[in-house]
């Protein structure tokens, strides 16, 4: 185990997108998400008692992808786009996770109308 979260369990690779703001001389607008970082990640999804217990009702799929804690992954916030294996999740949430500084967890759902 390195820094509370053991390589093993970090089996999938994921792409963080952000949109930046684009000046067109006229006002400041956000731009189409590019790429942030690439990070490997744990994708646990949510099961049908947890989100029974949350109220949802929507065919959506919620996810929770864990990541090793660095300067970059401390910045993800609902303003991103995930894509794991071809599909693109909204950030819903993050928190740390696994002690100070060592892990990242991000709370997503999945958009099925969006092509990654």
């Amino acid at each position: 185990m390195t820094d509370g979260i053991d390589a093993g369990e970090l089996d999938r690779r994921i792409s963080v997108r952000r949109s930046a703001l684009v000046d067109d001389g006229f006002s400041r607008k956000k731009g189409a998400p590019v790429e942030f970082v690439k990070r490997w990640a744990k994708k646990t999804d949510a099961s049908d008692g947890e989100r029974a217990k949350a109220g949802a009702t929507a065919q959506q799929l919620t996810t929770r992808f864990l990541v090793r804690y660095d300067a970059k992954t401390a910045t993800i916030t609902g303003k991103d786009i995930i894509v794991c294996e071809g599909l693109a999740y909204e950030v819903t949430g993050t928190k740390e996770a696994r002690g100070t500084r060592v892990g990242i967890e991000i709370t997503a759902m999945a958009q099925p109308d969006t092509t990654a």
